[in-house]
């Protein structure tokens, strides 16, 4: 019996040490957001492109997803415009930008956000959205509070890649870590106040396409996802 309870307890310590030495091989030690150009979103995103330009006097139509105070914890950088057309549509535009993405620093995402403010989160859809840099993984929702009703395009970029939910970006996380890097993200997110959910959608995805477009390669690729 004091056999089988040593050979029990070494079995377990045997578990316990190769847990440690897993969790300690894996554990990443390089920031990916220290090997390139410093992301700078307010330089990045233009103000002007396509047939839209920022509308100064509608930047409290954003919905943050927290205070400020949470917001510079756990992002390096955060970006909020609206944007107009000469038919007087409005896109919202919010972007959140991480440096670190440890488990103690992950993005928000927006039925969260919208939900904690007492919107009403219809069911997310993952898609694909077709844009001059290529497909990216999307997902799509929809929020209303009284009556403002207001369709949702969102992804995050990790690394250099898209990805349309909590799930996929925990996964690319991993991938990351077994080669010890730690990767940034990006948060990216478009929406605009209808009540005609797929004309909203089509909407975003002209001003989306017409936004990278105006980008640098380089910028493009990184705010698509499609760099690696």
């Amino acid at each position: 019996m004091i056999k089988r309870l040593n050979a029990v307890s070494l079995a377990i310590c045997v578990g316990m040490l190769g847990a440690a030495w897993a969790t300690h091989a894996i554990t990443p030690t390089v920031r990916i957001a220290d090997t390139r150009p410093q992301i700078r979103l307010a330089e990045s995103i233009p103000a002007k492109f396509g047939e839209w330009e920022e509308d100064r006097s509608q930047v409290a139509a954003v919905i943050n997803p927290t205070t400020q105070a949470e917001l510079d914890k756990i992002y390096a950088e955060t970006l909020s415009r609206t944007y107009v057309n000469q038919r007087g549509e409005r896109i919202m535009l919010s972007i959140a930008y991480g440096s670190n993405q440890r488990d103690d620093l992950a993005v928000h995402f927006p039925e969260g956000c919208y939900g904690g403010q007492g919107f009403a989160v219809a069911q997310t859809v993952a898609g694909e959205l077709p844009t001059v840099a290529g497909k990216i993984n999307v997902s799509r929702t929809e929020a209303k509070l009284n009556s403002r009703i207001e369709p949702i395009t969102y992804w995050v970029v990790v690394g250099e890649r898209s990805v349309p939910n909590s799930w996929e970006v925990k996964k690319i996380k991993l991938q990351y870590a077994f080669k010890g890097l730690i990767p940034d993200a990006t948060l990216m997110r478009v929406s605009n106040i209808t009540a005609d959910r797929d004309g909203g959608y089509q909407l975003q995805q002209q001003f989306i396409n017409e936004m990278l477009a105006a980008m640098p390669v380089a910028l493009r690729n990184h705010f698509a996802g499609v760099g690696g």
